[in-house]
């Protein structure tokens, strides 16, 4: 967490540095996006449901090479994403890999919930589009499309839901999580200039993995039969309000 707060105030300070150099078309500020997440398979049988609130926060940047289109980039943090996957084999060992409190948390049962919490550093960078009523004006629409993604797990915890004498809080499920995430996404907003040199933003963006995040596991299917590699692909897809301000 240390780190975190460490880089954070780091990218704060480049706010007001970058801005005075004058660079031709750039731009640098920074966000603080609400988001909804959630998890799903390839697999029916292991369903996702529910939903993660967390936060995205850090730096962007765009540079303008016309007036109304620019390439944009960024380096910030993902908290809190991710989502629930409910087994629907007669048994599941999702997190057989992980260093977990106790054993027999590697094995659920039907019907309980494993619930992702994952954080992540993410690299933005993708193309932009605005324009309002005129050149001058204040208030301007924008799309952002495509944006691409890359993120890099930070930390990993689980929890067990629903389960009869299984449930627990907080687990480290590091190594049954894929390090590297890749995503595509979009968004939409509107920019308001209040001062010369500051302008707010207000959008919507949405985001979605198509790299596996879940890793490896094994299931059975029915009682007394032996476990069997389970083979599906997890995938986080995610919506921010995504709230900041630039330089």
């Amino acid at each position: 967490m240390k780190k975190i707060v460490s880089v954070f105030c780091f990218l704060l300070a480049l706010s007001f540095v970058l801005p005075a150099q004058d660079a031709p078309g750039f731009r640098f500020g920074f966000q603080s996006s609400p988001t909804w997440s959630w998890l799903r398979t390839s697999d029916k049988k292991l369903e996702g449901v529910g939903s993660n609130w967390g936060l995205k926060l850090g730096a962007m940047g765009e540079y303008y090479f016309t007036s109304n289109y620019a390439f944009i980039g960024g380096l910030g943090f993902g908290f809190n994403q991710g989502g629930n996957i409910q087994n629907g084999y007669e048994m599941a060992s999702l997190w057989d890999d992980s260093d977990l409190s106790e054993e027999k948390f590697k094995v659920v049962e039907k019907e309980a919930k494993l619930h992702y919490r994952l954080n992540y550093v993410e690299i933005p960078f993708g193309l932009k589009m605005r324009g309002g009523s005129n050149e001058d004006a204040r208030i301007k629409f924008y799309a952002e499309i495509p944006v691409f993604t890359i993120g890099f797990v930070t930390r990993a915890q689980g929890d067990i839901r629903g389960s009869q004498d299984k449930n627990t809080e907080d687990e480290d499920i590091r190594d049954d999580v894929k390090g590297l995430s890749l995503a595509w996404g979009l968004g939409g907003g509107i920019e308001y200039e209040f001062a010369s040199s500051a302008t707010l933003v207000a959008g919507l963006a949405f985001q979605q993995q198509f790299t596996d995040v879940t890793g490896k596991g094994m299931v059975q299917k029915n009682p007394g039969d032996a476990f069997v590699d389970e083979k599906s692909k997890g995938n986080i897809g995610l919506i921010a309000l995504k709230l900041g301000v630039f330089f």
